[in-house]
């Protein structure tokens, strides 16, 4: 099996994923939308196994390919790259950052459905969304530990899904299925899925606060919360 990750999109979250893959030994490849040049110092802090390149390079790197780039951006996203790889949809929506978009703010489709649109030939799935950067490493716990996280995934592709859990296990979490992309709404940004259950304090502002586990059955609680608004 390829033991290599693709990210595209290499800001905090996207180089929170690759601090991850690599403690969990596996190989890197980052791009962003400025040049592998600018990448330098993240791969030294990273180590021997992570390199950079073009995001087309990114896209085929591995046998996943993690997409953390704001919601604007996947327009620009290298499509004929990414046909037939497992896609891991890492973005959020969010109306000020990335503009009003009319199907969005209707709630006639989700975010996970139009990422999934501009990707048509990819096999998507959407992971990573739902935590701050800083709490996805610092949660990470091997396998039965017992204060192990989980994190949600969303998609169709069922065959897809079981391979998004076996990285995810490999870099520190379990998994909660969350359902298809039309359901995803249950994970988009501002749901009580959504950064909340892995809050230490959820009185406290999130970015300062140290984090705390959220394992499956607190998580299954919070997507079952969650209510379907107008913004997806």
């Amino acid at each position: 099996m390829n033991n290599t990750l693709g990210i595209i999109g290499s800001g905090m979250l996207g180089g929170a994923v690759a601090r991850l893959a690599v403690d969990a030994g596996m190989d890197v490849v980052l791009s962003n939308s400025r040049g592998p040049e600018t990448l330098r110092d993240l791969t030294a802090r990273l180590g021997p196994r992570a390199r950079a390149a073009s995001s087309a390079e990114a896209a085929t790197a591995g046998a996943w390919t993690v997409v953390a780039v704001p919601f604007r951006g996947v327009l620009h996203l290298p499509a004929d790259a990414l046909a037939g790889k497992i896609v891991i949809d890492a973005n959020n929506y969010n109306r000020q950052r990335d503009g009003e978009v009319a199907e969005l703010l209707g709630g006639d489709v989700t975010a996970g459905e139009l990422f999934q649109r501009h990707l048509p030939g990819a096999r998507t799935v959407k992971a990573f969304s739902t935590i701050y950067f800083e709490h996805l490493v610092s949660l990470a716990r091997p396998a039965g530990a017992p204060d192990r996280s989980a994190l949600p995934i969303s998609g169709a592709d069922a065959a897809a899904k079981e391979s998004v859990a076996a990285l995810l296990d490999s870099l520190g979490y379990d998994t909660v299925d969350a359902g298809s992309m039309a359901e995803s709404w249950r994970v988009q940004e501002g749901s009580p899925a959504w950064v909340l259950p892995y809050l230490s304090d959820p009185r406290m502002p999130w970015p300062q606060d140290p984090g705390g586990p959220a394992g499956v059955e607190k998580l299954r609680a919070a997507l079952g919360q969650a209510r379907r608004s107008g913004t997806n």
